[in-house]
C-alpha cells in the first residue's frame, strides 16, 4: 500500500499564489493522477477553480491553496490512498527495499501524520503499458521546476538530462535524446502532438520540487497516442542520495514499459551518495555549459572544478569537464588542440577510472582519440559507448564521423540518420550536411543545410558548411554571401575566414581574397590562429607550396582539419603530390 508524505516546500508568497494551469499540473504536484485529483476535487473538497469562456471551462489551482488542503486533509489523504490501493496493484520502495505490505502501511500512515520521515517509494501503476501493446520509444519531457524559484531551473533540467541518460542505457528502447527533449521546455503541446512529432509510443511528464536539501520527483508515464495515463510514481530523498533517487524512478519506468531490458530489470544497484553543493556544482556547470557561449563554458569550467574540489571521485564532474574541454578546443572558441586535447584525455580518462559505465566519458574520449589519429582506439571507444547507451545520439553521431574519416561516406550516412531518429530535432541535418560534402554530393548538402537555416538562420556551423558546399557546387558568389554572415555571426573567426579566401580566389576576385588573408596573418602576430585557416586560404589561391607548408604545421599540431584529410574535396589538387601521401600515412590512414 501507498501513503504519501507531505513535502513542505520553502514558499514565499509568490510561490504560495503560483498558479497550476491544468488539471495534469495539478495532479503532478500532488503525486496522483487525474483522475484521483478530479475525484478529491469533487468529494473533499479540493480548492481547483474555473474559468468559464462562451465554449469551454479551464482550470486552475494555487500551490498554496493546495498546500493547505494538503495539511487539514492529511488523514483523508491517506484514507483515499488506502482505498486506491484497495483497487490497484501496489508496492512500496523505502530505501530501494521492498517492505512488507502491513508493516509498511503502519509505519507509513504514523511517518505521515507526525511528517517526521521522508519516504522513497513508488506509487501504483494505473494501467500496465500492455493494455495497448508493448512501448518501444519514449520521449521525457523537461521536468518542471515546482520550487518556486526560477533559480532552481539548473536542477529540474539537469534530473531531465539525467533520468535521458540512464534511460539511454535500456536495450531494445528508443529515447528521444536532450537536445530535442528540451525543446519542449514549457511547452502547451498536448501528448499526442508530441507523441506524433518525435514518433514516440510514451512521454515521460513531471516535475522536480526541492526544500532545503530534500528533493521529491514526480513522474508520470503517459501513452502518446491516446493521453493515457499508464503509471505515476513520487519519490522524496535528501539530496546528498540524488543518484539513488534516480536509479529509483528509472527503475520504476522500466518496471512498466514492455522492453527487453535485461540486466536493467532487476532492482537498481545501490547509488553512492553525494553532497548536496557537489551536485549543484555539477548541474550548474552543466547548465552552462548547453548555453554553449564563450562565458558559459568559462562559467561551466568553474563550476565543474569546484565540484570536483568538494569531491575528487565524482565521475560525472570529470565528464562535464572533458565536455567543456572539448567545445574551448573547436574552431568557433579556438583554444589551440594542443593545449585543449590533453585535457580532454586527462579528464575522460579519469571519469572512466572512476565509472567506467559513463557513456559521455568515452563518447569524449572516442573524439579526442580519432582527433588524435588513434583510430582503432577511437573506433573500440565508440563501440563500447553505442552498447552502454542504444540510444545516445552523441555516440552514434560521433561514430558516423569515424565513417567518414575513413572514406566511408555510405555507412557515415546511415549512423547520422539513427543519430537524427534518436534527437529528431537537434540539428543533426548540420553533420549530414558535412558528410555529403565529403561524399562530394554538393546539391543534396546545400538543401540540407539550408533545411538547418530555416529554423536556426544563425546557426554558425550550418553557414559555414553550407558555405563549403556552395563552394563544391561551383556558386562562389552565394558561398561568398553565406561566409561573410558566417564571419559577422562568429565574430570573424578565423577558420571562417580562412574558407572566406577561398570562396573569394575561386570568384577571381583575387584582390579581396589577400585583403582577407593579410588580416589573417596580422591576427597570427598576436594570437593563435589555426593553421587549417591559412591551408584553406592557399588551396583557394592555388598556391600548393604554401599550402603544403600550411598543412605541415596543421600535422604537427593535430588539427581537426587533419581527421578529413582522406575525403575533404578541398585537398583533391594535392591527392597526385608524392608529398601528400607522406600525410595520409602519417595520419594512420591505410
Amino acid at each position: 500500500m501507498s501513503v504519501e508524505a507531505t513535502l513542505t516546500p520553502k514558499t514565499g508568497a509568490d510561490a504560495q499564489r503560483r498558479r497550476l494551469e491544468s488539471w495534469k499540473e495539478i495532479a503532478a504536484y500532488l503525486g496522483r493522477d487525474v483522475t484521483t485529483v478530479r475525484r478529491w476535487e469533487k468529494r473533499e473538497g479540493l480548492p481547483v477553480h474555473r474559468l468559464h469562456h462562451s465554449k469551454l471551462g479551464s482550470v486552475y489551482a494555487y500551490a498554496g491553496e493546495l498546500d493547505a488542503w494538503r495539511s487539514e486533509r492529511a488523514p483523508a489523504v491517506a484514507s483515499d490512498a488506502t482505498a486506491l490501493d484497495a483497487r490497484q496493484a501496489s508496492e512500496v520502495v523505502q530505501n530501494g527495499t521492498h517492505a512488507r505490505r502491513a508493516a509498511a502501511l503502519a509505519a507509513l500512515a504514523l511517518a505521515l501524520v507526525a511528517g517526521l520521515i521522508w519516504i522513497a517509494r513508488d506509487r501504483a501503476s494505473i494501467q500496465p503499458a500492455s493494455a495497448n501493446g508493448g512501448i518501444r520509444s519514449l520521449a521525457v519531457l523537461p521536468l518542471q521546476n515546482f520550487s518556486g524559484n526560477p533559480d532552481q531551473d539548473y536542477l529540474s533540467d539537469g534530473m531531465t538530462e539525467a533520468l535521458i541518460a540512464r534511460l539511454s542505457t535500456i536495450q531494445a528502447l528508443r529515447v528521444i535524446s536532450r537536445t530535442t527533449a528540451m525543446q519542449f521546455k514549457g511547452t502547451r503541446k498536448a501528448v499526442p502532438a508530441i507523441g506524433k512529432e518525435l514518433n514516440v509510443d510514451a512521454v515521460i511528464e513531471g516535475s522536480v520540487q526541492r526544500s532545503g536539501d530534500k528533493i521529491r520527483i514526480n513522474v508520470q508515464l503517459i501513452r502518446a497516442d491516446t493521453d493515457e495515463h499508464l503509471w505515476s510514481g513520487t519519490y522524496d530523498r535528501e539530496l546528498q542520495d540524488v543518484l539513488a533517487l534516480q536509479s529509483d524512478v528509472t527503475y520504476g519506468i522500466t518496471r512498466h514499459i514492455e522492453v527487453a531490458v535485461g540486466t536493467q530489470s532487476g532492482r537498481p544497484v545501490a547509488a553512492r551518495a553525494v553532497a548536496p553543493v557537489v551536485y549543484e556544482s555539477y548541474l550548474r556547470g552543466r547548465f552552462e555549459l548547453h548555453k554553449e557561449t564563450r562565458a558559459g563554458l568559462e562559467e561551466a569550467l568553474r563550476h565543474f572544478q569546484a565540484a570536483l574540489d568538494a569531491d575528487a571521485t565524482f565521475a560525472p564532474a570529470y565528464a562535464g569537464l572533458a565536455a567543456t574541454q572539448l567545445a574551448l578546443g573547436s574552431v568557433f572558441f579556438g583554444e589551440p588542440p594542443y593545449e585543449a586535447r590533453p585535457k580532454v584525455f586527462a579528464a575522460a580518462g579519469k571519469a572512466l577510472e572512476l565509472d567506467p559505465q559513463l557513456v559521455e566519458a568515452h563518447v569524449l574520449l572516442a573524439q579526442t582519440l580519432a582527433r588524435d589519429w588513434r583510430w582503432a582506439e577511437a573506433e573500440a571507444e565508440y563501440k563500447r559507448a553505442i552498447e552502454l547507451g542504444p540510444s545516445d545520439a552523441g555516440a552514434h553521431a560521433g561514430i558516423a564521423y569515424w565513417f567518414l574519416c575513413q572514406g566511408r561516406t555510405q555507412e557515415a550516412l546511415s549512423w547520422a540518420r539513427r543519430a537524427q531518429e534518436l534527437d529528431p530535432l537537434a540539428l543533426h541535418g548540420i553533420q549530414i550536411g558535412w558528410i555529403l560534402f565529403h561524399a562530394r554530393r554538393y546539391d543534396e548538402a546545400i538543401r540540407e543545410l539550408r533545411t538547418v537555416l530555416t529554423v536556426e538562420p544563425e546557426n554558425q556551423f550550418a553557414l559555414w558548411f553550407l558555405g563549403f558546399a556552395l563552394i563544391g557546387a561551383k556558386q562562389f558568389d552565394e558561398a561568398i554571401q553565406t561566409l561573410e554572415k558566417t564571419a559577422s555571426v562568429s565574430h570573424r573567426s578565423s577558420a571562417v575566414l580562412g574558407v572566406l579566401v577561398q570562396a573569394y580566389a575561386s570568384a577571381g576576385r583575387r584582390e579581396e581574397a589577400l585583403r582577407i588573408l593579410d588580416e589573417l596573418h596580422r591576427r597570427r602576430k598576436t594570437g593563435y590562429v589555426p593553421p587549417a585557416a591559412f591551408l584553406n586560404a592557399y588551396l583557394g589561391l592555388g598556391e600548393t607550396e604554401e599550402a603544403f607548408v600550411w598543412m605541415e604545421r596543421a600535422a604537427e599540431e593535430r588539427s581537426n582539419i587533419m581527421q578529413f584529410l582522406k575525403v575533404h574535396p578541398f585537398f583533391d589538387p594535392l591527392r597526385g603530390d608524392p608529398r601528400f601521401a607522406v600525410f595520409l600515412r602519417r595520419a594512420n590512414f591505410q
